[in-house]
Parts: structure tokens; C-alpha cells; sequence
């Protein structure tokens, strides 16, 4: 008796944390509540470890047999877990070896710098045969020699400083820390300014001993380490020679049009990476004038900007992209209800070594995720909607594997998609965050306050937030699978987990070092799939789709003021964007008549099965108001009016990319287009909003 009493204690605690707010009817609270407290229950902590040891057994890179053993261990998890399983496979254009590769200061010593990590005695990881030295995928391919100029972090914004001083930079090699923008924009600005070859590290004082100890002592990078990573800056994402269409199997009986590679705009100078090891080999012998104070690096010497003319170095790439085949895993835990909405949730697979934290924490959340709703499923609780889980191939070379499945399923997902919930590298440490589309903030904020944050007594909310009242959520950029989800066909999404310092991108990301320093105690993967889990289901269960509707308005109110202000920084005289502004105002009105509306007819329990099948169906189509498909002056395949990558450093959140475009080409010419293109879309979002409250009125 006296364990009834305090289960049902429990429940009536936890039912006060949802409500008809949420989009469940009155009715459904009991069954929702008891539905999430076995699914939190039903999370197998121990079992996350276990995942990640096995994923992470062998280096796998996309295309190798090693990265099949990985496919096929969760294809097996998946269905015992009882999902529907399906492989998708795509033949995508990509190098996933180095090739060969020779970097070596050439005068006024002759030395040949090391592009791979060190052996490390306490690792039994890291002297696997099987490991490749640095290399950047689709780095052109090249043997130069030449003088060295230092571009800092080879943005936008270094390399027009080093215009605006007069340095020479045509025939040079362009040294490069990591750091400030994606990678491939390095290489991209060092071409246009004429440079003929790239040397990226990264240096101490961004993750190094300036930081603090560095492995196997510590956590931060030693001076062998190296960051991988894909070059590729086209004006699209995802497989290079089919834009806009799914890179189907060469061998398919489907056949799809490839574009010739030599029509591609790829990269043309050799690039390869080192650790800052290497990197100060060159730096110290460098003479030339001393760097900005900005432009100081971690190292007890000055760093100057040229290398003089007697400091010469060679730098050799022979690279040679070839078809692969990548395969996506994607399990489906039917839906009772609504088979044909989907909530999906992912994080690609492949990894440029073992990939511990960087992605196989994420795909270990996963399959434990999985496991836990496959226990409730198998006992009859089984979510209204559909739940899927994709696991992406070929991501590390640019983001391929998800793209081309989101090509190939395009209409379908725009009809079915509710979510994608985004889990790259998602249990990287221990600081829980996230980063959403504004409709999906509010279902992160409130699963963090049901979820205990491991080894305290506090809810995970309480450890985000700290001492602020709610905790920050960050806008959605470049880098990872979300991107053609969101981006290119408006489907709402989020990227969240645990993070912390890792070894990003090199061959110590395995399991030895994530034991060490990442999570030793194992138990943030489940945690993380507590929280998430949450999150898919209440959307799974909800009677109405749970999107916090007004936060379009709230959220656009403070983008377009900040608009406002960058345009002025470049016309002083400019006023502001009136249509926008009129159209927002309706936006407000039009989301707070819906939301009074929402919570009226699921408290009352008036509403029909018959409108609420179209209000689902409604608010599936609300993030397609910001679908444009003209696209980006940048790139006509981003077709987000709402946000997009940084088309200049790839990995920061542009909002109103259209306006910010503008801003950072410093033009002008386009403002009342943009006024009229932004106008018409937030027109749209207001009329489908008033649509759907008519539905419940």
C-alpha cells in the first residue's frame, strides 16, 4: 500500500509540470505522465557505455569496411529494439583516405614536420596501423614551395587586414590556426587572394598547454595533435556532383544525373594539417614584421606576419576523391495513431578515427534511446505518432549522407516531418546546451526540469540555467545534419546534449580519452536520453503538435531590431523595414488569438478528430512560410528566409540571412526586396496561423 501511495504521489508531482499548454486534452495528462515516467524508468544507463565501446572499437571512416561493421551493429540494436529498420544507400563523391602528403620546411634548415599524432604509452588507441595522418578532404592537390605568411585565423575579416597592410600574399603558403570559421574558408580566401598552398594547426592558446594540461594528462590538445575536416565550400550542401537531387547508387536501376567533378568549384591549392608542434618549427623562424595583439598565439615568442624571404616550405598534396558508398540507418517505431507524422531524431556515424565523442556519443544516446522506448513498445505503449531514428553516413566530408536522403525524401518529409532533433557528438562531456528553431525551445526548457543532472541532486534545468531564471538556447548554424532538414526544406529543429573539451577531430577521439576526461562516470548518455526522449514523445503523444507558436513573433521582434541596426552600420540613414514591421504586428495579434484558442478548446475537449487531423497538418506547414524558393543570392539550394549558415565562416547562425547577406557585402540596392520577401513570408505564417485558430473556433 504504501508504495501505490507514493507512485501515485510521484505521478500527481510530475502531472504538475504538463498541462493543456502543452497540446495534450485534460483527459490525456494521466495516461501522458505515466507514459513518460516509464519511459524514464525504462532508460538503461549502463547500457551507453556499452554502445559506445563497441562503435568505437575500430577506426571508421566513411567507405571502409570498418564503418559497416558500425552499420550493421545498429541495424541489429535497432531491431531488437523493435523498429522497422531500413538501410538507404547513396554512391557520394568524396576522398576518405589522404593519399600521400609531405609538408617540410625547406630553407634555411631542410626538416620534414610530422603530420600525425604520437604514440601514447597509457592509449592502447592510438598506434592502430589503421590511422591516417592529417589530412583535409577535398584539399586540391598540388606540390608547391614557397615563402609563409601568417593569416591568423584566415577569415574574411584577417585576410582584408592583411590587404589593408600592404602584405603581399600572391604565391605564398598561407599558416593558418584553426579557429573563427569553418576550415574550408581558409583555403577559399588564401585562393582568391592568389596564395598557392594552406597549413592549418591549432594552436596552444585555443586548445593547449595555454589552456592547461594536455593529453594523455589532460584534455587539451599536446603538440602531435591534429583536427581533420573537410574543405568543401560549394554553394550547396551534401554530395558535390548532385545538388538538389539524391545521389542514388551508381548500380541502381534509378539513374541520376552527376555533374563532371572538373565542372565542380573545388579547392585547387594542397592543404593539410599539423599540430602546433609542427606548426612552431615554422612560426619561430618566421622574421618578418610582428602580428596585431589579437593575432597572438599561445607560443613565448612573437609571431610575425612573414616568414621573410630565406624561410621557404614545401607543401605536397596528392588527393584523389573517388564514389563511395555511404548508407543511412533509419529505424521507425510505428505510430498507433498517426503513422504518417514523424518526429526524427539523428546523428551521423562516421568518424575521421574512433570517434568517441565526435559522433558516436551522439549514435551511443541513440541506440539507448531506442532501447528504452523499444521496452514500452513491446509492452503496448507505443507513441500516437511515428518516431524515427536516421543514422547519417558520410557526414565528416560534408555533411552527405543526410542531405541526400533529405533530397531524396523531400516532398514527403515537408508532408510528414514534425521535428529533427540533432545529436552530433551529442554527450561530449558534462555542460548540458542547445540550439532550436524557435517552436521547439519551450518542449527543451521543460523536459530539462524533469530530468536529474548526474551525480547531484539538482534537475538538469537547474544546472543549465544557473543563476538565470531560464537557460539560454542558442540559434541553429552550420556544420552538422540539421542543416538540409531546416535550412533547405523548413523543417523545425534543434541540436542539443552535453559538451566539454575534447580531442575534436583527431586520432585520440576514442574511447580511452572519453573515459578519462569526457564523462568518466558514463552516466550523462543517459541523461541525455532521458531529456530528449521527452521531448520526441510529448510531441509523439500531444493531441496538438506542442510548437510554441508565438515564439515566432517574440523571437523575430528582437532579430529584425538587431536588422535594423547592422543595415544601419552601413547606411546611417536608413529607417527600418515597414512592411516587415506591419506585417509583424499582425503576426502578434494573429499568435495570441491562437494560443487563447489552444488553450480554450483543449481544456474544454471540444475539438472534433477531424480538425485536429488539420490543425496538425496546419502547424506542420508553418515553418514553410519561411521556405523561399528563390533561395540565397549566396546559394539559391538555402532556401530558409529564417536562418542559415554564415555563408562566410560556415558555422555561425545567420538570422534573416537574406538582410545579413547584405550587410556583410555592405550593399544596399536589395533592402526593399528584402523588406517585401520577409513581409510576404511572415503574411503567410500570420494567415496559416489564423487558419488554424478559425479550426478550433
Amino acid at each position: 500500500m504504501k508504495k501505490t501511495i507514493l507512485s501515485a504521489l510521484a505521478l500527481s508531482l510530475f502531472l504538475g509540470n504538463l498541462s493543456a499548454q502543452d497540446g495534450f486534452l485534460p483527459s490525456q495528462l494521466a495516461d501522458q505522465k505515466k507514459f513518460e515516467l516509464d519511459y524514464l524508468k525504462a532508460v538503461p544507463f549502463d547500457r551507453f557505455k556499452i554502445h559506445l565501446q563497441e562503435l568505437t572499437k575500430n577506426p571508421h571512416i566513411a567507405g571502409t569496411p570498418e564503418n559497416e561493421l558500425v552499420k550493421d551493429y545498429m541495424v541489429k540494436i535497432m531491431s531488437d529494439a523493435g523498429m522497422e529498420v531500413k538501410v538507404w544507400p547513396y554512391d557520394v563523391y568524396l576522398p576518405n583516405h589522404p593519399g600521400k602528403s609531405e609538408l617540410q620546411i625547406v630553407s634555411p634548415v631542410q626538416m620534414t614536420l610530422s603530420q600525425k599524432e604520437g604514440k601514447i604509452e597509457e592509449d592502447p588507441f592510438s598506434d592502430d596501423p589503421r590511422l591516417h595522418l592529417g589530412f583535409n578532404a577535398f584539399s586540391g592537390s598540388g606540390d608547391v614551395t614557397a615563402e609563409v605568411v601568417y593569416v591568423n585565423y584566415g577569415t574574411r575579416e584577417d585576410f582584408q587586414k592583411l590587404a589593408e597592410m600592404g602584405v603581399e600574399l600572391k604565391g605564398k603558403v598561407a599558416l593558418a590556426r584553426y579557429g573563427g570559421n569553418f576550415r574550408g574558408y581558409k583555403a577559399k580566401y588564401a585562393e582568391q587572394y592568389g596564395m598557392i598552398g594552406l597549413v592549418v594547426y591549432t594552436d596552444p592558446k585555443d586548445s593547449g598547454f595555454a589552456r592547461g594540461e594536455v593529453y594523455p594528462k589532460g584534455p587539451f590538445f599536446n603538440e602531435t595533435t591534429i583536427q581533420r575536416g573537410s574543405m568543401l565550400t560549394l554553394e550547396f550542401t551534401g554530395d558535390p556532383l548532385t545538388p538538389n537531387r539524391p545521389a542514388l547508387p551508381l548500380d541502381g536501376s534509378k539513374k541520376v544525373k552527376r555533374d563532371d567533378p572538373s565542372t565542380v568549384d573545388f579547392h585547387t591549392i594542397p592543404v593539410t594539417p599539423i599540430g602546433y608542434g609542427a606548426a612552431k618549427e615554422i612560426l619561430s623562424r618566421m622574421t618578418g614584421a610582428e602580428v596585431p595583439a589579437e593575432w597572438q598565439g599561445g607560443f613565448d615568442f612573437k609571431y610575425r606576419i612573414t616568414g621573410g624571404e630565406d624561410l621557404k616550405v614545401r607543401v605536397m598534396v596528392d588527393q584523389k576523391p573517388d564514389f563511395i558508398r555511404a548508407n543511412n540507418v533509419v529505424g521507425t517505431f510505428i505510430g498507433k495513431d498517426f503513422p504518417d507524422e514523424w518526429i526524427i531524431l539523428g546523428s551521423h556515424y562516421d568518424a575521421w578515427s574512433f570517434g568517441a565523442t565526435d559522433p558516436n556519443s551522439g549514435t551511443a544516446m541513440l541506440l539507448t534511446f531506442a532501447e528504452a522506448l523499444g521496452a514500452l513498445y513491446k509492452n503496448g505503449q507505443k507513441p500516437s505518432r511515428s518516431i524515427l531514428i536516421g543514422h547519417w553516413d558520410a557526414e565528416e566530408q560534408g555533411i552527405i549522407g543526410s542531405t541526400e536522403w533529405v533530397e531524396h525524401l523531400k516532398k514527403e518529409l515537408g508532408a510528414k516531418a514534425i521535428s529533427y532533433m540533432n545529436f552530433d557528438g551529442g554527450v561530449s562531456g558534462r555542460n548540458f546546451g542547445a540550439s532550436a528553431a524557435p517552436t521547439l525551445k519551450k518542449l527543451i526548457i521543460d523536459a530539462s526540469k524533469e530530468v536529474t543532472y548526474p551525480d547531484s541532486a539538482k534537475t538538469v534545468f537547474e544546472i543549465w540555467a544557473g543563476r538565470n531564471e531560464e537557460p539560454r538556447i542558442g540559434n541553429l548554424g552550420g556544420g552538422s545534419d540539421h542543416i538540409a532538414f531546416y535550412m533547405h526544406v523548413g523543417i523545425p529543429s534543434l541540436s542539443g546534449g552535453s559538451g566539454g573539451t575534447t580531442a575534436y577531430h583527431s586520432n585520440y577521439d576514442n574511447f580511452h580519452y572519453y573515459s578519462k576526461f569526457s564523462d568518466p562516470s558514463f552516466k550523462m548518455g543517459g541523461a541525455v536520453a532521458q531529456l530528449f526522449g521527452l521531448v520526441a514523445i510529448r510531441q509523439a503523444n500531444a493531441a496538438v503538435i506542442p510548437y510554441d507558436v508565438p515564439r515566432y513573433a517574440q523571437d523575430l521582434k528582437g532579430h529584425f531590431e538587431q536588422a535594423v541596426k547592422n543595415v544601419q552600420s552601413i547606411d546611417p540613414n536608413f529607417q527600418g523595414f515597414d512592411q516587415v514591421s506591419s506585417a509583424l504586428t499582425q503576426l502578434e495579434k494573429s499568435s495570441e488569438a491562437y494560443q487563447n484558442s489552444l488553450h480554450k478548446a483543449l481544456n474544454e475537449e471540444t475539438l472534433p478528430a477531424k480538425h485536429l487531423a488539420k490543425i496538425n497538418k496546419g502547424l506542420i506547414g508553418l515553418e514553410k512560410s519561411w521556405i523561399d524558393p528563390k533561395g540565397m543570392y549566396y546559394g539559391e539550394w538555402y532556401k530558409s528566409l529564417y536562418v542559415c549558415n554564415d555563408p562566410f565562416s560556415g558555422y555561425a547562425s545567420w538570422i534573416l540571412p537574406g538582410i545579413q547577406y547584405e550587410v556583410a557585402i555592405k550593399n544596399t540596392s536589395r533592402l526593399e526586396e528584402w523588406d517585401t520577401r520577409y513581409a510576404k513570408a511572415i503574411l503567410d505564417l500570420s494567415k496559416k496561423i489564423d487558419k488554424l485558430t478559425g479550426l478550433m473556433n
